[in-house]
């Protein structure tokens, strides 16, 4: 069996289903609690927006809890670079040409995403690592480089990594 390397990499969640329920429902009764009381003061529109920050703190969570779905993995061998994005219900798969392949991080023009880790050859483009910190992104292009290498200059691979 030829030589490969395996990367897996899954976005941080540390809230579990059941942790996200109980502090969910917690803000609701502490803020519902409080609406009430002002609004047993003649105070009613605050427990509209009470509702309101509600369902935006719930679809918050959802959000999150939704991130805990996805995975990439990158598997280099000798020939291939393959890399397969998991989300809840959908699997995407790129494959590479290992000795054509380049890691390239690139500057975004978004502030809120400010790099974007690319695998790129013959015209074609993967991102990967887009749910990780800016300095995530960068550590895992430092470790893809020496594994893809440069155009058409890729070293052997390290024997006996999983």
């Amino acid at each position: 069996m030829p030589a490969a390397a395996r990367i897996a990499i899954t976005p941080h969640c540390s809230l579990t289903p059941s942790g996200a329920w109980t502090f969910f429902l917690g803000t609701c009764g502490v803020s519902f609690g409080i609406a009430a009381l002002l609004t047993l003061r003649g105070y009613w529109p605050i427990l509209a927006f009470a509702v309101l920050e509600m369902l935006l703190l719930g679809w918050a969570l959802y959000s999150s809890m939704q991130r805990r779905h996805r995975s990439e993995t990158i598997v280099v061998t000798d020939d291939r670079v393959e890399i397969e994005l998991r989300a809840r219900n959908a699997t995407v798969r790129a494959e590479f040409p290992r000795h054509w392949a380049q890691v390239k991080l690139r500057d975004d023009v978004s502030p809120l995403r400010p790099t974007r880790l690319t695998i790129e050859s013959g015209g074609r483009s993967c991102e990967i690592g887009s749910f990780l910190t800016a300095q995530e992104r960068q550590q895992l292009a430092v470790r893809l480089a020496p594994l893809i290498g440069g155009m058409a200059e890729s070293p052997p691979l390290p024997s006996g990594q999983p």
